[in-house]
């Protein structure tokens, strides 16, 4: 009797492990063979912007390397928080993924009072993808031909320059608000709803300064009707040769680029991660890649998951900084 209830218990417990070390291949098998299906890319901005370009051109391009079809679905509103909350909330198994920029994961985890994810902890970091310079520029009539003489001339009438941008919280408010500090200069922030109506009023003068992603302000710098002060950029931009750096110029703190990088929702499996991030490695060295992303003012910057989730962390504490400071805050 002891022996037969000593055996049903070793069956009982046959029967629990049974079906987990069955998994264990299974699991190690379907890490392998990812990706099986489609996968979802979310950009958490409307389409035609820098945004949905960057992550069009990976999503094409890391189908063809994954052999499965990547699809974009655009997910914009309230800054990009409602697509960045539709990924941190999708199944981690590798089927969705999406854009992260220094705006959804520097600016708004610094701005906005409430935010229905942890920019952090909600998310796993695959690589970044693509760094694309930010711009200072003026309007002729403002009279300035160089940084110095901006300067100089925001310093001898402190509130008189104006500068615009694409809304409160934005990239382009930051940046004004950086470089204020950084230049020691006191600008008037004009916000607007969007880039395009910012950029419009610049060119129509009736406001002084614009800092913006390049791509859409440099068709206006090449045609003279804008006077660049500066890139955000580690190098001077091929299109823009005359034009120097922020730190050229004197001013460090304001020269980060912008950035579009690839996440997925947080615990996203290493092999997938691995995977994913090897992808984009081959993606980037292809010389159609480079030269599409040098078309926008920007480059390759494939790194590690670890690198990228430094550079989310160091994006956010800067902002912070900025936001403190200067009083920005979104409700």
């Amino acid at each position: 009797m002891l022996l037969k209830q000593r055996l049903l218990g070793l069956t009982a417990v046959a029967a629990v492990i049974a079906p987990v070390l069955a998994a264990v291949p299974a699991l190690a098998h379907a890490d392998d063979a990812y990706p099986s299906k489609p996968i979802r890319l979310i950009v958490p901005f409307p389409p035609g912007g820098t945004t949905d370009i960057v992550g069009r051109l990976f999503a094409d391009k890391l189908g063809r390397e994954l052999g499965q079809t990547v699809i974009v679905e655009n997910r914009g509103g309230a800054g990009g928080s409602i697509g960045s909350a539709a990924i941190a909330n999708a199944a981690p198994d590798g089927y969705t993924l999406g854009i992260a920029t220094a705006s959804t994961h520097g600016i708004n985890p610094a701005v906005y009072a409430k935010l229905p994810f942890d920019a952090e902890k909600d998310f796993t970091p695959i690589t970044n993808l693509a760094a694309v310079p930010n711009i200072m520029a003026i309007n002729p009539k403002v009279g300035a031909k160089n940084m110095a003489e901006f300067i100089k001339l925001a310093k001898s009438e402190p509130g008189k320059l104006t500068y615009a941008s694409a809304g409160n919280g934005s990239v382009s408010h930051m940046m004004g608000e950086l470089f204020k500090m950084a230049s020691g200069t006191n600008l008037v922030h004009v916000p607007y709803r969007g880039v395009g109506p910012a950029l419009n009023d610049v060119l129509a003068g009736q406001v002084d300064v614009m800092y913006d992603n390049l791509p859409s302000t440099l068709p206006h710098v090449q045609a003279n009707r804008l006077i660049a002060m500066a890139v955000a950029a580690p190098q001077r931009v091929k299109a823009l040769p005359d034009v120097p750096t922020f730190a050229e110029v004197g001013l460090p703190a304001v020269n980060d680029a912008s950035w579009f990088g690839l996440i997925g929702p947080g615990k996203l499996p290493k092999a997938v991660v691995d995977k994913l991030n090897a992808a984009v490695a081959k993606v980037e060295a292809e010389d159609d890649v480079k030269t599409r992303l040098e078309g926008l003012g920007a480059a390759p910057a494939n790194n590690t998951p670890d690198e990228f989730a430094k550079q989310i962390a160091a994006e956010i504490a800067k902002n912070k900084r900025v936001a403190a400071e200067a009083h920005v805050k979104v409700d």
